[in-house]
């Protein structure tokens, strides 16, 4: 973070351990080492020790859009190490995904509650479709800094400026080891697709790569100056 001169960083966690989920101790671990807010998807609930700590630990979101009652919260506002407030949104698309409350909806309900004098807001989409994903970009252009997808695990080539200045991606990529089949041992994977048996995922080893964008933001407005890809490779275990 110092080298690239980040004020504020966010990190999708909902498959770090193992792929499944993420525990609390990963969760502190993570937060330890310099990430601002965490944000997850419909992997959230697969660890059930989670659950308490959604509720005492603010820094981890989970979708916003969940029914009422779930553990947790979607959206949180924090200070960034520049002295800056930034609002981090948390939502989960509806196509080929759980069935749950309207993203697009409570975006609305989420973005017109936060107070005005916090311009910079992020917003990850943690979406299946691209589809689904460009139409929430278009929705809150210039009412949010920041549209960035997640889920498919896959970096997409599309990080742009919209009209109103909104920066946009349609998914920033996995950070884990990309000799696998979206970070599941790819043996297993082709023997399902060939087979169609059932099989145990277990997440890869080897080569690991770190997917992220890095998006400028000016603190006044909130608008954003640029996005770009940004991307490290680690040999692993």
């Amino acid at each position: 973070m110092d080298e690239e001169s980040i004020d504020f960083a966010i990190a999708n966690v909902e498959n770090a351990a193992g792929g499944f989920g993420v525990t609390p101790q990963i969760a502190d671990e993570l937060l330890g080492l310099g990430i601002d807010v965490l944000t997850s998807g419909n992997h959230i609930w697969d660890k059930r020790e989670i659950y308490d700590y959604l509720e005492r630990q603010p820094l981890l979101l989970r979708p916003a859009n969940y029914a009422p009652g779930a553990p947790g919260r979607g959206v949180h506002v924090a200070t960034a190490r520049n002295g800056v407030r930034c609002a981090v949104v948390n939502l989960q698309g509806r196509t080929h995904m759980p069935p749950i409350d309207c993203p697009f909806r409570k975006a609305d309900e989420i973005v017109d509650a936060l107070d005005p004098g916090v311009r910079v807001r992020f917003v990850d989409f943690h979406a299946e479709v691209t589809s689904e994903k460009v139409a929430m970009g278009w929705h809150l252009d210039g009412r949010v800094s920041a549209v960035v997808g997640t889920h498919t695990h896959i970096p997409t080539a599309d990080g742009r400026m919209l009209h109103r200045g909104t920066a946009y991606q349609t998914d920033v990529g996995m950070t884990g080891p990309y000799d696998s089949v979206i970070g599941v041992e790819k043996d297993a994977i082709l023997r399902r697709f060939k087979t169609q048996l059932p099989v145990k995922m277990e997440a890869a080893r080897g080569r690991v790569e770190l997917h992220a964008v890095i998006v400028d933001v000016d603190e006044a407005s909130g608008r954003a100056r640029s996005i770009r890809r940004y991307s490290t490779t680690h040999q692993g275990v």
